[in-house]
């Protein structure tokens, strides 16, 4: 079964990939304009998918943790793990 918590979280590592990808790409080519473009609209798209996850479901990584009451993090389930998705 795919919910939409596991759907937003493979989108998410989706786009996450493709800006890994980019990033390597332009080590090599830093001058390259579409590959600039490519990055910029990958990276913005996983901030957006990471600013809406974390709203619906809490913290992804231990720094985006900003409760400064509790921390939150050990909260479970932890999104890699399968209870999570």
């Amino acid at each position: 079964m795919c919910d939409d918590r596991s759907r937003l979280l493979h989108k998410l590592q989706a786009e996450d990939f493709a800006v890994y990808e980019a990033v390597l790409y332009l080590d090599g080519h830093p001058d390259c304009r579409h590959g600039l473009a490519y990055y910029h609209r990958h990276r913005e798209t996983a901030m957006r998918l990471r600013a809406e996850y974390e709203k619906k479901y809490g913290a992804i990584t231990n720094t985006s943790v900003c409760d400064a009451s509790h921390f939150g993090w050990i909260d479970g389930p932890w999104p890699w793990e399968k209870e999570a998705n």
